[in-house]
């Protein structure tokens, strides 16, 4: 197949006061989104610059635009090798992984850097999770995800001997979600995350297709520490999971509580034996002007069916988005009833929604209750 690459161009125009510089995204191919690799959060990090410039605000992007430049943002999906045949350790040196070598059509050795402030999704150790792979252009192939071993460290650039011999997870010709030529466009496919995995670690991506020699590589940087897919570094807050399919049930996760306790709510789940539904509510970030939540629900001894979870905000607190639930709201009350996809909860499981709201994180909220079908 005969690959073509529309390398960024400049367009200058002489004013005879400044030049204005255009430049625009390569016609390939794909990388990391859930979990996001560095290229792709970096690229989104930056998206709040001017006159459609890139400016990454995260101190580890704006060190690899340091050392390689703006380009890779702009071709975020590009880092490749066409003469790759899936070709890993032995091919790719090492601590030149995450920019697939030096032989690929841009710089990205900027992303080599070993730092400890790169974007994080955050996760649960062995949970369910979709996996996202951006389709830029698509193509037959196969998707391979490394784990880092316990004793790798952020500190030091990745090397081939920091990964685990054996991919956690590996898939032919996944699923594919709208694109090409989007942004948004994904293969997706659903697997167990490694178990037994604590705080700092990097996922590495192979993409290999089946069609050419060509082959992508990417790291993505994942803190496992209870979390759901959550993003921190990019912008400046916490970016909640991706949504889910609404046709495709997602996966529940963990069948317990992150380790961290929440800091309001119910503190323990309705006793063995109990019916009905009960919620807990915590803060799971914050900033200036706004927060991020999330509500567990859960079941009894009996199975739930449907459920609606309501509460009262104790200021003037409002939800700008939610995600894994309807909203809607009248006044300071809040009501969330379930998707098609979550209502039913097994006895003595539980589910989870999310939201973003705008005003000060409330540590508590006022009357929440739990209904059940």
């Amino acid at each position: 197949m005969r690959k073509r690459f529309l390398y960024a161009a400049a367009v200058l125009l002489a004013t005879g006061v400044g030049v204005t510089v255009v430049q625009t995204a390569a016609e390939a191919h794909g990388a990391m989104m859930a979990p996001g690799s560095r290229t792709y959060f970096c690229w989104k990090d930056g998206l709040s610059g001017t006159n459609g410039s890139i400016v990454p605000k995260n101190p580890a992007c704006a060190a690899a635009v340091s050392q390689s430049g703006t380009t890779p943002l702009y071709n975020w999906f590009a880092v490749l090798r066409s003469d790759g045949g899936g070709r890993t350790s032995g091919f790719i040196p090492d601590g030149q992984l995450c920019s697939g070598g030096t032989g690929g059509p841009y710089d990205f050795t900027g992303y080599n850097l070993a730092r400890n402030d790169w974007p994080q999704t955050h996760l649960t150790a062995g949970a369910s999770m979709r996996f996202d792979y951006n389709n830029w252009a698509k193509h037959p192939g196969t998707f391979s995800l490394y784990i880092t071993k316990d004793s790798w460290s952020p500190t030091r650039p990745l090397a081939w001997s920091d990964l685990e011999s054996q991919p956690f997870s590996q898939v032919v010709n996944p699923t594919s979600v709208g694109g090409p030529g989007t942004n948004d466009g994904r293969y997706s496919w659903t697997a167990n995350l490694p178990s037994g995995k604590s705080g700092k670690h990097l996922i590495y991506s192979v993409w290999s297709r089946s069609d050419s020699q060509e082959t992508f590589y990417g790291c993505s940087d994942v803190t496992f520490d209870g979390g759901n897919g959550e993003v921190t570094g990019v912008g400046d807050g916490t970016i909640p999971p991706p949504p889910t399919d609404p046709t495709t049930p997602p996966p529940s996760g963990p069948t317990s509580p992150p380790a961290s306790p929440p800091t309001s709510g119910p503190t323990t789940p309705p006793p063995a034996g109990s019916t009905g539904c009960s919620a807990m509510y915590s803060v799971t970030g914050g900033w200036g002007g706004g927060f991020q939540g999330e509500v567990m629900v859960h079941a009894g001894s009996t199975a739930v069916k449907n459920w609606t979870v309501s509460w009262t905000f104790p200021g003037s607190q409002t939800v700008t988005q939610l995600w894994s639930g309807k909203y809607t709201a009248s006044g300071s009350l809040a009501t969330v009833k379930n998707e098609t996809w979550n209502g039913a909860i097994a006895p003595n499981s539980h589910t989870t929604f999310g939201f973003i709201g705008t005003g000060t994180a409330p540590t508590t909220v006022q009357n929440l209750s739990c209904t059940a079908s």
